[in-house]
């Protein structure tokens, strides 16, 4: 089984994102073929990046925070990123945290669960451009949540639970679907370049 990292990278005080992460880690538990690991930035706090480009000093850690991140980075084969829009773009968090890391990321796919005024669309094409720098394969399939549902979460206390949630089930597995796929091909191929 592949190891699949969910990334919460929204840090804000009343955040909508807890509800999603549960629903995503849960949903994608239950498919049997992932081995599902939440991380939250809000554990790992970084300083703001001013070090070396990672990329000409690859898995070198002046911080043991920024080490402790990477590791968790390191291990998966792939990543679901949780993005909230903000401002039309993706969070100060995980801009941070990216920069921190860079072959941790490499050869691997990602793909996006987004919200936000058109349901993070905006971040999450960022993102994609941001993926292919880090040599990732960003995955086209994504789950988009509205301002409909964002709404009815607020109503509800701020989060979205899993009555809000479950007509996007469709597109979540849609885009486990290809997860698993690239996954596996790219883990396979990571192998191969190793031996």
């Amino acid at each position: 089984m592949h190891r699949i990292l969910v990334v919460n990278s929204s840090t804000r005080q009343g955040r909508f994102s807890d509800g999603v992460a549960s629903w995503a880690v849960q949903r994608l538990k239950e498919r049997g073929d992932f081995l599902v690991d939440l991380l939250d930035l809000r554990d790992h706090p970084l300083p703001l990046f001013d070090g070396a480009p990672p990329a000409y000093h690859p898995r070198e850690y002046a911080d043991e925070n920024v080490a402790r991140l990477a590791r968790r980075i390191d291990a998966a084969d792939g990543y679901v990123v949780l993005v909230a829009e903000y401002n039309h773009g993706y969070t100060a968090a995980l801009k941070n945290a990216l920069d921190h890391t860079f072959a941790e990321w490499q050869r691997k796919p990602v793909t996006f669960i987004g919200w936000g005024n058109v349901g993070g669309a905006r971040a999450i094409e960022q993102l994609r451009e941001v993926a292919v720098e880090f040599e990732m394969a960003p995955l086209r399939h994504a789950v988009h949540i509205l301002p409909d549902v964002m709404r009815a979460a607020r109503d509800r206390g701020g989060q979205a639970d899993e009555t809000l949630l479950a007509p996007l089930e469709p597109r979540l597995e849609l885009l486990a679907n290809h997860l698993a796929w690239w996954t596996d091909a790219l883990a396979s191929a990571r192998t191969r370049e190793d031996h």
